[in-house]
């Protein structure tokens, strides 16, 4: 307890028909970039730092793809969140 260190994430799927691509990954690097500490994405083990465009493609999301968003922080709550609704909002596409 107290560990403020510990890891939030939140389990969320690809729906966007063109999966997690360039534009949508870019999307995510910029939220990234603003947070404290470390983002990242994590699908089937594999995990991906969320400040990486190129990193983000390595998972290849299609559609239907679930991944997870993980914060190092919870001073970075508000990433994970705004992070969450974009990929939820389909990336506005």
């Amino acid at each position: 307890m107290g560990n403020q260190f510990r890891e939030f994430s939140r389990d969320v799927t690809i729906i966007n028909e063109l999966g997690l691509h360039a534009r949508s990954a870019a999307g995510i690097a910029k939220i990234a970039r603003n947070a404290k500490s470390n983002v990242w994405i994590t699908k089937d083990r594999k995990k991906a730092d969320a400040e990486s465009i190129i990193d983000i493609l390595t998972l290849v999301c299609a559609q239907g793809s679930k991944i997870t968003v993980t914060v190092d922080n919870c001073s970075d709550i508000h990433i994970l969140d705004n992070i969450v609704e974009l990929i939820e909002s389909g990336f506005g596409e």
